[in-house]
């Protein structure tokens, strides 16, 4: 009797924490997937849509700027450089995600050339991001 009163117990508490925890969860990746497959759609009618596409992955690749506070002051770093404002660090992080975007572009068709035998056994992706930390501002 007792036994079946403290499964029945564990069942509910599961059942309250799926519903508090793994329910929200599941929800947000749902919906996340309903917008990648909408922007997928979206995606096959526009043109341009690599443009943005490039440069989102570029985007991804850069680091964020970071804010750092000294002696009372704020400032902003961005790949080991200080500026004074916000606005001066993001747009060098902007010309950063562009040249990267650049790259891209640049070196498409040289990988689209290449026969798959004489590729390296690093992806592509791989390949980019070892040239890429090389660039300069």
């Amino acid at each position: 009797m007792i036994e079946d009163m403290l499964w029945a117990s564990a069942v509910i508490l599961a059942g309250i924490v799926f519903y508090h925890y793994v329910w929200p969860a599941l929800q947000r990746f749902d919906k996340a997937n309903v917008a990648r497959i909408s922007q997928q759609e979206r995606d096959q009618l526009d043109a341009n849509a690599h443009f943005r596409h490039a440069l989102e992955v570029a985007d991804e690749q850069v680091e964020a700027v970071q804010e750092i506070k000294v002696a009372g002051a704020t400032h902003y770093l961005f790949e080991a450089q200080v500026f004074a404002t916000r606005d001066e660090a993001e747009d060098i992080r902007a010309r950063r995600v562009g040249v990267v975007a650049r790259r891209f572009y640049n070196e498409l068709p040289t990988a689209l050339n290449t026969p798959s035998e004489a590729r390296s056994p690093l992806s592509a992706r791989e390949r980019a991001s070892a040239r890429w930390k090389r660039t300069i501002h």
